[in-house]
């Protein structure tokens, strides 16, 4: 009945696990279409044309989206690595393998705040110098 009630236990940790990477990648998904919206909104002719140094601001917010864009990719990369050994854990016995696995679940966790964090970052940043600056 112990044996039972362990694995009942580390099921739930799993299903929980995979439905926060499902999330994730939900996530990174929507980012994608706002980078489209936003690298739309930069290159089109919204913006008053007598704004100094908008070229160069608007070039710069487009560099950095894809930097962001790059380490999007990646994290979509580790994702699907990372679900792919959650699949592992539910058929290994090897104790070893998921302490590894969730330590380095924890640390993608803490990736994605960090991404997601410097991707909100980015927008407020694009949309307030924007904001101030389209036609009228």
């Amino acid at each position: 009945m112990k044996n039972f009630s362990i694995n009942k236990k580390e099921n739930k940790r799993t299903e929980e696990l995979h439905w926060e990477t499902q999330q994730w990648k939900s996530d990174l998904q929507f980012v994608e279409d706002e980078i489209i919206f936003i690298e739309q909104l930069l290159n089109s002719y919204a913006f008053e044309p007598n704004t100094p140094n908008l070229f160069e601001r608007l070039q710069h917010f487009l560099k950095h989206l894809e930097h962001f864009k790059k380490r999007k990719s990646e994290l979509v990369s580790v994702l699907a690595k990372d679900d792919n050994d959650l699949g592992r854990i539910l058929e290994s016995t090897d104790n070893v393998f998921e302490t590894a696995y969730y330590k380095k679940h924890d640390e993608l966790r803490s990736e994605m705040k960090s991404a997601m964090k410097q991707f909100q970052q980015l927008k407020l940043e694009i949309f307030n110098y924007t904001g101030g600056i389209l036609r009228n």
